[in-house]
C-alpha cells in the first residue's frame, strides 16, 4: 500500500510540474504573466509533501492493514489526485472565485478522506496502539476542516482571503508533526 502510494503521489507532482510552461522571451518581466501558475503550484506542491510526510509516517505506525483502510486510502489517493486539476484551473484563471473554490473543496474532501483513512487504521490498530497513541485527539485535523470551510465560504466575498486561509492551513501542516516519529523512537526503545 505504502509503495503504490507513493508511486501516485509521484505522478501527482510529475502531472503538476509538467503544466508550468516556459514563457516565451528571456526577460525577467515574461515571467510576470505566469506567477499566478507558479504560485498555485507552490501550495499545490506544499499540500502533496505534506500529505506524502504525514501518509509515510502514519504507515509506519501501523501493524496490519485490511480492505476497508485499502478502500479508504484509494478515496484519499482520488481527492489528492485531483489536485493537478484544481491547481492548473485555479492558477490559469488568476485566482477566479469558482476555481478558487473548487480547489478548497477538494481540499476539504482530501482532509476528510485522511481523516477516514486514519479511522480505519485506528479502528484496525486499537486504541491502545502506538498509532493511537501518537495521534491522540487530532486538533490539527480538525481545525484545517473549519479552516476549508471558512475559505470555501470566503471564496464568494474574495477568493484572495480563501487563497490565504488555505495557506495557513499548509503551514500549520508544514512543520512536520513530531509524535508518530517520537512514539516510534520511544516504541522501538522498549522492544
Amino acid at each position: 500500500m505504502e509503495a503504490f502510494s507513493d508511486g501516485v503521489l509521484a505522478i501527482i507532482i510529475t502531472i503538476m510540474v509538467l503544466e508550468l510552461k516556459v514563457p516565451h522571451g528571456d526577460h525577467f518581466t515574461d515571467l510576470l504573466p505566469v506567477w499566478p501558475i507558479f504560485l498555485s503550484y507552490l501550495l499545490s506542491f506544499i499540500y502533496v509533501g505534506i500529505y506524502w510526510n504525514n501518509h509515510h509516517h502514519m504507515l509506519y505506525a501501523v501493524k496490519h492493514i485490511n480492505g476497508s483502510v485499502l478502500w479508504a486510502n484509494l478515496n484519499l489517493l482520488f481527492w489528492l489526485s485531483l489536485i493537478p486539476f484544481v491547481t492548473a484551473w485555479m492558477g490559469e484563471n488568476h485566482f477566479s472565485m469558482w476555481p478558487v473554490t473548487i480547489y478548497g473543496i477538494d481540499l476539504l474532501m482530501c482532509a476528510l478522506s485522511y481523516s477516514l483513512l486514519l479511522s480505519r487504521l485506528l479502528t484496525q490498530e486499537g486504541p491502545d496502539s502506538l498509532l493511537a497513541r501518537a495521534v491522540g485527539k487530532g486538533k490539527k485535523g480538525k481545525v484545517s476542516v473549519l479552516i476549508y470551510v471558512l475559505a470555501i465560504g470566503a471564496s464568494f466575498i474574495n477568493s484572495w482571503i480563501s487563497f490565504g486561509l488555505y495557506g495557513v492551513v499548509a503551514v500549520i501542516w508544514f512543520i512536520p508533526d513530531k509524535r508518530i516519529e517520537s512514539k516510534l523512537i520511544e516504541g522501538h526503545r522498549n522492544v
